[in-house]
């Protein structure tokens, strides 16, 4: 490592904010909880991409799915470039099992395939394509939004040597009532129930202050016991956009398709945090040199190649208020 480059990495350890996520799942690009509560259409501001049939799903099951957020042939050629990224070859089963780079202290990623590139150009089209934006303004009310700077995943069949369990957790306590929703958009199809891919607990998700009555004291607050709970596979299209509660309870499903690999992305916005410069700058210096966030679920890349290899992503107007380096009106 350089001079530059060493000085980049420790201007990025003084301007990076405190890290609630070194010990817990979650993204630290942004806040665990906004101040601004979700979206209850009392500001009367008509919805711009949802429904109300969707509306009512919505609030009824803690998540919804909104079809060609991004155009298909936009997410085709992203899933391409992780492709590239990880090394692996589409049409090469052989080449997908390899050891992970860096090991990873949420133990229960391992195996399922996180891709540890954050800054790409085209993580960012698809952050700053009008559909998707507008998809999180309905959820939440306000044009004013950032959006987290997360990673992708290709979510690789199960074979012998090569295993992982479903799970479902939560990224936030639960009992802090988080306002907070998360996102995840499909690269590929999806649809195969034993592919694996996102899924959920709708139940858990509308009955849980009830339910938390019967659980022990000592449970774990980010790992439910769910024996006998219907858990729903959420099927998509590539270019579909999946955005959930925060208070949903989900997970990666195992992929026992046998062929078929899972590709997404992760995109969530929230309400921008415009007063907190350090969030700011941090969010800006990662954009800018390509720097991954770090947490108990984000061991990042050892070969650096997001720095070596891309160059910094060209931002829209709309990209620029969503990552912060322009404020909104």
């Amino acid at each position: 490592m350089n001079t530059k480059e060493n000085a980049t990495m420790t201007t990025m350890a003084t301007m990076a904010p405190a890290n609630a996520h070194k010990e817990i799942p979650g993204n630290p690009s942004t806040a665990k909880s906004s101040f601004m509560k979700l979206n209850d259409r009392s500001n009367g501001k008509p919805l711009k991409v949802l429904s109300e049939d969707d509306w009512k799903f919505w609030i009824e099951n803690g998540y919804i799915v909104i079809k060609n957020a991004v155009p298909r042939e936009q997410a085709e050629r992203t899933a391409n470039f992780l492709w590239e990224f990880e090394e692996k070859d589409p049409n090469n089963p052989e080449t997908w099992y390899a050891p992970p780079r860096a090991e990873i202290q949420m133990k229960e990623l391992t195996n399922t395939g996180m891709v540890e590139v954050y800054n790409h150009q085209y993580l960012w089209d698809n952050r700053q394509t009008q559909r998707v934006y507008d998809a999180f303004t309905d959820i939440w009310g306000t044009e004013k939004l950032w959006v987290t700077i997360d990673r992708a995943n290709l979510n690789f069949p199960i074979r012998p040597g090569f295993e992982y369990k479903g799970f479902i957790h939560w990224d936030y306590d639960p009992e802090t009532r988080p306002q907070n929703v998360q996102g995840v958009l499909a690269l590929a199809d999806q649809t195969d129930e034993n592919m694996g891919g996102f899924q959920c607990i709708p139940w858990l998700y509308r009955n849980y202050d009830t339910w938390k009555l019967s659980q022990p004291a000592d449970r774990d607050y980010f790992k439910p016991d769910v024996t006998g709970l219907e858990h729903v596979k959420v099927k998509m299209e590539a270019g579909d956009l999946l955005i959930f509660n925060s208070l949903e309870p989900h997970g990666i499903r195992a992929n026992n398709s046998g062929n078929k690999v899972r590709i997404a992305q992760y995109i969530a916005m929230m309400p921008a945090q415009e007063d907190d410069e350090t969030l700011r700058q941090w969010r800006i210096n990662s954009w800018k040199d390509r720097i991954a966030p770090e947490g108990y679920a984000f061991p990042g890349d050892p070969r650096n190649w997001e720095r070596t290899k891309y160059p910094t992503a060209q931002l829209s107007e709309l990209g620029e208020k969503l990552l912060g380096l322009k404020d909104w009106e």
